[in-house]
């Protein structure tokens, strides 16, 4: 198989259009998050925000979007969003894994210090949205808040000491 080949393969209509369907779930679930948690007294501040977090390996710049940003009450919460057509396999929130946590946490202290809320009180929630088929019959989305999901201590990396090596 040759180069060329690969990349024909690769940008096949399916392909476009099962991004598009992606893209489009990550959308509707948004925008479905957004409302429950007004629903719920939150005061949206920010969608997508999206900020520079720093630099990898190789020196490209890292861009980090939270997906919601807003109060509840007096508490900053910085909000990640999963959507999913189905929780069959597995519940949207295992893919906000230690690494998305880390990055979303870098981004929130960014975002804290941009507007000067270093010493405001915040949290890290996750909202699930299960969007079925309407093949299944079901009576609508099911969107669930997990509130306070993860907190930086949980992100700290361990401290080597000399015990180790005993």
């Amino acid at each position: 198989m040759n180069v060329k080949e690969i990349s024909t393969q690769s940008s096949t209509p399916d392909d476009v259009g099962d991004v598009a369907r992606h893209l489009e779930l990550g959308r509707r679930g948004e925008e479905l998050a957004a409302a429950y948690l007004q629903k719920l007294g939150y005061r949206i501040v920010a969608a997508n925000f999206s900020l520079p977090v720093g630099r990898n390996r190789v020196g490209a710049v890292i861009n980090v979007e939270i997906d919601l940003v807003a109060y509840d009450d007096q508490t900053l919460c910085f909000v990640e969003v999963k959507s999913r057509m189905s929780d069959w396999f597995a519940p949207p929130e295992v893919n906000v894994d230690r690494r998305k946590q880390r990055q979303i946490a870098r981004a929130a202290r960014a975002y804290r210090r941009l507007f000067g809320l270093a010493n405001a009180a915040y949290r890290y929630d996750v909202v699930t949205v299960v969007l079925p088929s309407e093949e299944e019959g079901s009576t609508g989305p099911d969107v669930q808040v997990l509130r306070n999901y993860w907190t930086e201590d949980k992100l700290r990396k361990r401290a080597w000491s000399e015990r180790y090596w005993d």
